[in-house]
């Protein structure tokens, strides 16, 4: 059995995200789940993505999910044979990150998916993106279900830290984040730091959906990442 490509999705889109990557990775074994819908746990969605797949995993996860990738990798550190975080980070919310959080819960729920994504859309694919991707990426948004997205952000709210699984990888690890998206620039730099094998890889001109943003630059880098993870 071969290694699979486990690409875990973003908030507040699904597995459609991915759609730059999956020709660039025909090669590959993927699968491109949807979280929303597992619950409001991240920890529980990543018990429930591991019964689902078998074998060697080679796990990338966009923003929050990201965060369940790093729930995988810590939960079956065993199969993992590479993890890639794709504009995320292994802190846990701060306090005012939270509020915010709930804020989001209130708006999804009154107003629906668009108004939440209104008030990201800017911080997560940029004011200069291709009009092409914004516009498939505001459809991918109000295709989602309000009630899943409420799952996934208290899913988040709740997460825990995960620096340490960071420090105690024993595969290859790479952060990408976009040029403009600093906070987790800097974040990212620490945890290659951590990382035994870290590679940090900072795109130009790209906000927080880098693999979305600029799949021209992404892909290559993704694509070196798992031939070196022999995946």
């Amino acid at each position: 059995m071969g290694t699979t490509v486990l690409l875990l999705h973003a908030f507040p889109v699904g597995p459609e995200m991915w759609e730059p990557q999956l020709d660039a990775l025909s090669g590959f074994e993927v699968h491109t789940p949807r979280l929303a819908g597992r619950g409001e746990s991240i920890d529980g969605w990543a018990e429930q993505l591991l019964a689902e797949t078998e074998g060697d995993l080679v796990v990338a996860g966009a923003s929050m999910g990201g965060y369940c990738a790093l729930a995988v990798a810590r939960r079956a550190p065993e199969r993992i044979r590479g993890l890639v975080l794709a504009g995320s980070k292994a802190s846990a919310d701060a306090p005012e990150a939270k509020e915010r959080r709930y804020r989001s819960i209130a708006l999804v729920r009154e107003e629906g998916m668009l108004a939440l994504w209104e008030t990201m859309r800017e911080y997560a694919i940029g004011a200069n993106a291709d009009q092409a991707l914004v516009e498939r990426i505001g459809e991918i948004v109000a295709s989602q279900d309000v009630e899943g997205a409420v799952q996934e952000l208290v899913a988040m709210i709740g997460r825990a830290d995960t620096t340490d699984v960071v420090r105690s990888l024993a595969c290859p690890f790479l952060a990408v984040a976009g040029e403009l998206d600093e906070g987790v620039v800097a974040e990212s730099k620490e945890l290659v730091e951590l990382a035994a094998d870290g590679e940090l890889v900072v795109v130009p001109g790209a906000s927080h959906l880098v693999s979305f943003e600029r799949p021209d630059l992404f892909n290559p880098v993704l694509q070196r990442f798992l031939d070196r993870c022999g995946a």
